[in-house]
């Protein structure tokens, strides 16, 4: 007989994700969240990241209400961008940390998704595209995983989307950024990730091209070099990716409450 650890399941379903403006942020938010962003990250002094968090949109923060404390965070900001001549939108989400005991939760992922969602549904004639910069494969996956259009693509060169990194990297990292080789390079004292938290390992490149394909573009990801990308945000591939990520979710909660009815 298979055994359910009912506290797991309890934990699961006690996680919550909301989206706060950075006014809105507590010291007693910050502070966690700096805490959570130290386990997983070298070269993390508080006044780097206060000041960096200052700079974003706002943000997400998973919570685990059970526990009462912050157990992710992502987030989110707005990059005016010009593309073909027509204004366009960038969404640039940097810090994205989630405590290992949750990895595979797709809570924030969810939430970020539903906000990427209405942002297009509220100007569906304006280009939109998914900034992200990734000195960790599982980042670069997020991509490749939920995008149908997306640079860097190991299977096909987009010189439209190639033009979007070099839009946003000149706009928000001149100094740091190299257009022959397409990485970010903030120097020795920039933060990089601990080790064992996303080591990539010859079977991995064997059985995954993309894993792959972002050791050869980004092969000093463990100095904390970042190789940036985008993906093109559309109706279809936000449909998809609630299809597959929320729909199910929804017929489980229903089905849940039918069984509780009878």
């Amino acid at each position: 007989m298979k055994t359910v650890n009912k506290n797991k399941n309890r934990n699961k379903d006690k996680l919550t994700t909301r989206f706060y403006t950075m006014k809105n942020v507590s010291v007693t938010q910050l502070l966690e969240m700096y805490t959570l962003f130290i386990q997983y990250y070298n070269n993390a002094d508080l006044d780097t990241f206060t000041q960096d968090m200052g700079k974003k949109t706002g943000v997400f923060i998973l919570e685990d209400k059970s526990r009462k404390c912050i157990v992710g965070f992502s987030t989110w900001v707005e990059v005016d961008l010009i593309q073909g001549g027509e204004k366009a939108l960038g969404i640039f989400s940097g810090d994205t940390v989630v405590d290992k005991a949750y990895w595979g939760n797709k809570e924030l992922q969810k939430c970020f998704a539903k906000k990427l969602f209405a942002t297009k549904l509220k100007k569906p004639n304006r280009q939109i595209f998914w900034l992200l910069i990734s000195k960790g494969y599982k980042t670069y996956l997020l991509l490749t995983n939920n995008f149908d259009q997306f640079y860097p693509n190991h299977q096909i060169h987009n010189e439209k989307l190639e033009a979007i990194v070099d839009d946003y990297c000149n706009q928000l990292y001149p100094s740091a950024y190299c257009q022959q080789s397409r990485l970010l390079d903030f120097g020795q004292e920039y933060q990089n990730l601990k080790e064992g938290v996303a080591g990539i390992t010859p079977e991995m490149k064997e059985e995954n091209p993309d894993i792959r394909h972002f050791e050869e573009l980004n092969p000093t990801w463990s100095n904390g070099t970042e190789l940036p990308c985008v993906g093109e945000v559309t109706i279809s591939a936000l449909l998809d990716f609630m299809k597959r990520n929320m729909i199910p979710f929804k017929k489980n909660r229903s089905r849940q409450r039918m069984l509780k009815v009878s």
